[in-house]
């Protein structure tokens, strides 16, 4: 496919004449060009500058390439890449050692001088092609098919310790460090990374303001592409007092090798937690497992060892290992282990940042995230200014109709997670917080959270990267079909199949979610 960013239409490959422009015909020309045009290296490519009305451009047009970095530089145009000065025409087929993406200049004498226009071409890696070449210069590879591009040279190799390496975001070279990162994810063959970068080189994106840390998540458990992306913007639009995360798409490149599409977020930690406008000072929890229940019990049934298991403690003072270091956590599980209902509603509010925790039991109600109930949780508490408690959600591979491997959960199922956190049991048993919740479940369907609202993004989301997904399912397909953890189902689907599932899946439980919840 040759695909113009932005637009809703589709090229064919070979033999592509553009005609672009819808004014008066008159001098001057205003020439365009279109696009930006993405195609993959051996993909044939062609196109036609012409005048805004559509007319034939004045003989005599020059076409150069702008170097990244130098918009004042002009250089020849990529080997292969035919221009006719006298009709503006343009043609090419990319070699496997020409993937980057190309900012051209046209210019053609009109009757006050020279006009010009730019045009973009972002030619893919063909990284499946037995004779491909890898990519020679990842700083003009910003991009591909519109989504930004990141490339890590050497690859991580470690879960535990950062290790130096070069980083290129979008065209930008980095010196900084990175790992491996997660836990039953580890053993995918499409891994996740944390990136960290120098405090006086942050990545300042759109999505990512001045951040030092940023996650990218392996999609190779959802090839939707979509759940995690979905349940982050699911709880940055319930609420804009929420602590939000920032999420977006990239693909990766690991020692030049295409690693595929992958999701980027925010890393929860003390950084984060500044940049929301909390204090560096505060204590920053996370919940790592299922003993992570707010009860004197861990997920067995038995006595914790203490009443922070189940968490591991990512910033504030003490540090892990010294005396008092987890003391507000272990006397917040205490309370809510040991309150009744009366005792609850009487401290609750002076303790926790209430909305926070109310939304986190709707927010996995309604996505069926049955894996971040209690675990996959980061919790926030400024002791020494005596805040309350704040909730931040992770981890939704276990979301939006499957579980964390995989199988299909239907759009029915029950659940009021009380097993997996007591807050949760003491908001469901008082009957004014119950109802509290049935009302709040009703206002999000009916307003931020209607299902046409999430479809909507759905749709968009997936024009956004639909071929990059594409790219990815070629590259992993095999892989996910025979992944031991999942290969005994039978109702594995490709790209378009789990697709459609997901769209099913919302709107059948969003319509679940409008009569029955909280039902236990």
């Amino acid at each position: 496919m040759v695909r113009a960013l932005g637009s809703t239409w589709r090229l064919p490959l070979a033999a592509l004449g553009v005609l672009i422009g819808a004014c008066d015909g008159e001098p001057p020309c205003g020439p365009s060009a279109g696009g930006p045009y993405w195609l993959e290296e051996g993909q044939a490519f062609a196109a036609t500058v012409v005048c805004d009305s559509g007319a034939p451009v004045p003989a005599g047009a020059t076409l150069a390439a702008i170097p990244p970095g130098r918009p004042t530089d002009r250089e020849p145009i990529p080997a292969g890449l035919s221009f006719d000065p006298a009709t503006g025409a343009m043609a090419w087929t990319p070699g496997l050692d020409q993937a980057a993406v190309y900012d051209l200049e046209v210019t053609l004498p009109g009757p006050d001088g020279v006009e010009t226009t730019t045009l973009v071409i972002g030619v893919a890696d063909a990284f499946d092609d037995p004779a491909n070449v890898p990519v020679r210069d990842p700083g003009r590879y910003r991009e591909e098919f519109g989504l930004p591009v990141v490339f890590l040279d050497p690859g991580p190799q470690d879960p535990e310790v950062y290790a130096p390496t070069t980083i290129v975001y979008r065209g930008r070279l980095v010196q900084a460090e990175a790992k491996k990162r997660g836990a039953s994810s580890l053993s995918y063959p499409k891994n996740s990374y944390t990136l960290k970068f120098p405090d006086d080189d942050r990545l300042d994106e759109a999505a990512f303001p001045a951040r030092k840390k940023l996650v990218l998540t392996s999609t190779f458990d959802d090839n939707s592409y979509l759940r995690q992306r979905l349940a982050f913007a699911t709880w940055n639009q319930m609420s804009a007092t929420h602590l939000p995360i920032g999420v977006d798409h990239a693909v990766v490149y690991a020692d030049g090798v295409y690693l595929g599409l992958y999701l980027v977020s925010d890393h929860v930690d003390d950084d984060l937690m500044v940049d929301h406008g909390l204090a560096a000072t505060g204590n920053l929890y996370k919940a790592y497992n299922h003993d992570a229940n707010f009860r004197r019990d861990n997920n067995d049934g038995d006595g914790k060892a203490t009443l922070a298991d189940g968490y591991e403690k990512k910033a504030g003072l003490p540090d892990p290992g010294q005396p008092g270091a987890f003391a507000d956590l272990e006397d917040l599980v205490a309370w809510v282990a040991d309150a009744d209902t009366a005792g609850f509603r009487a401290e609750v509010d002076t303790r926790l940042e209430r909305a926070d925790f109310a939304d986190w039991w709707v927010l996995v109600t309604l996505i069926a995230g049955d894996d971040s109930a209690g675990k996959n949780a980061y919790l926030y508490h400024d002791a020494a200014g005596g805040g309350r408690w704040r909730y931040l959600p992770w981890d939704f591979n276990h979301s939006f109709g499957q579980t964390w491997e995989t199988q299909r959960q239907p759009a029915d199922a029950q659940g009021s997670y009380r097993q997996r956190n007591q807050i949760f049991v003491h908001l469901l048993d008082d009957p004014g917080y119950r109802q509290e919740l049935r009302d709040r479940i009703a206002a999000l369907l009916a307003g931020p959270l209607a299902a046409s609202t999430v479809q909507a993004q759905v749709d968009a989301w997936w024009a956004t990267i639909e071929p990059s997904a594409r790219r990815d399912w070629r590259a992993w397909a095999g892989a996910y079909r025979t992944f031991p953890r999942w290969a005994s189902r039978t109702d594995l689907t490709d790209v378009d199949g789990e697709l459609a599932y997901l769209r099913a899946w919302i709107d059948a439980r969003w319509a679940h979610a409008a009569v029955s919840f909280p039902d236990d």
